[in-house]
């Protein structure tokens, strides 16, 4: 094509669905015949198998950006909903863990060996801090997916298959998943108290140890089987529902009873109707021998998920932890689509809980 002004250029003309469709495929002088020829092959290739072939285009012009430029990126927009202490050690650790390791590859090329060599050195020394970088590493993928960076979300289940189990140590130590039928069963043999009923919700749901001790009666939706958590309440200072499984409806049966005549009061208040601290939840597992916190049943839910239910999209289960989804449009979207696929992964984790596990010398 050349224009009134005298400048060249190339140009496809092509049928898509039965329609022409002409589509510029760059300047004269900055592409030589055989190139303009391969990048029309291509284009009518795309038209052939009913894609838009002007969309491929310019999927092929846009730049894609690195996994530092991506992360400041997904900073700079989800920092909004965040603490300020969340806010500054978000990039903080990434720009001393995986900034140097993964910083420079393009994230539509960041897969999980590359997740895995930037966790690795401190997977074991730091577990914690490890753990906090892959979750960080996810959400940074998941952005540059809802961008349209990338084809797919972070592949968290790939990068766990990919990593050693780390040791008991740790800010964070985790009970195995496969020793929490029978901590739940210790637990409902002894004597029943507030903590040890706060402690079984907090398995059965997942879910942190100061959303548990914050939890009102006003927040529970008996009917819809729901716990749905103000954003004052939530550490992402975003609103989240927690789909009620059997167990944790019995646990609240058993608090019902010790309910005051406070309609928005505390499901699991102290003597004097104050919410109970940490120590009182963590104490019941120290009390027991056990070098586990309760924080620490979060990553157990997450291992069993990963291992046994294998069906479920990892998203699921970070959106059952209440863990951001980066991206506005899907994160609307599924708060929707997800909930009974939560609500049927954490019903499954109940009945996990419920079975009373046969020790084997295996294990």
């Amino acid at each position: 094509m050349v224009k009134p002004s005298g400048s060249k250029s190339w140009l496809l003309r092509v049928q898509v669905n039965g329609h022409r469709r002409d589509i510029g495929l760059g300047s004269y002088n900055d592409l030589s015949l055989a190139e303009a020829r391969d990048k029309a092959t291509e284009l009518r290739k795309a038209a052939k198998n009913g894609l838009d072939p002007i969309a491929v285009r310019d999927a092929a012009r846009r730049r894609i950006p690195n996994f530092k430029e991506a992360a400041k990126a997904c900073h700079a927009e989800m920092k909004k909903g965040w603490t300020q202490k969340h806010e500054k050690m978000f990039l903080a650790s990434l720009e001393t863990h995986a900034f140097p390791i993964i910083g420079r590859i393009p994230v539509d090329q960041i897969d999980a060996p590359q997740i895995r060599d930037a966790v690795a050195p401190i997977w074991h020394s730091k577990p914690d801090m490890a753990r906090k970088v892959r979750v960080r590493i996810g959400m940074v993928l998941n952005f540059a997916h809802g961008e349209g960076w990338r084809a797919g979300e972070a592949p968290v289940r790939a990068v766990s298959l990919l990593l050693a189990k780390q040791p008991a140590a740790g800010n964070f130590p985790s009970m195995p998943y496969k020793d929490a039928p029978a901590f739940v069963v210790s637990i409902r043999a002894k004597p029943e108290t507030v903590g040890r009923l706060a402690l079984l919700f907090l398995v059965y749901t997942a879910a942190r140890s100061g959303e548990v001790r914050s939890a009102r009666w006003s927040h529970i939706d008996l009917k819809e089987k729901l716990w749905n958590r103000p954003a004052e309440l939530m550490k992402s200072r975003v609103a989240h529902s927690v789909t009620l499984n059997e167990g944790a409806l019995a646990v609240l049966k058993r608090a019902a009873l010790l309910r005051s005549s406070d309609e928005d009061g505390l499901i699991f208040p102290n003597g004097k109707g104050d919410k109970i601290s940490d120590m009182t939840i963590s104490k019941i597992m120290r009390d027991m021998g056990l070098s586990f916190v309760p924080h620490g049943f979060r990553s157990s839910f997450t291992d069993w998920a990963a291992e046994k239910m294998p069906s479920v999209p990892d998203v699921v289960a970070e959106a059952a932890l209440a863990h951001v989804i980066p991206d506005k449009v899907q994160r609307a979207y599924r708060r929707t689509q997800f909930l009974e696929m939560r609500r049927r992964l954490l019903q499954s984790w109940a009945r996990f809980l419920d079975t009373p596990r046969k020790p084997n010398r295996a294990d």
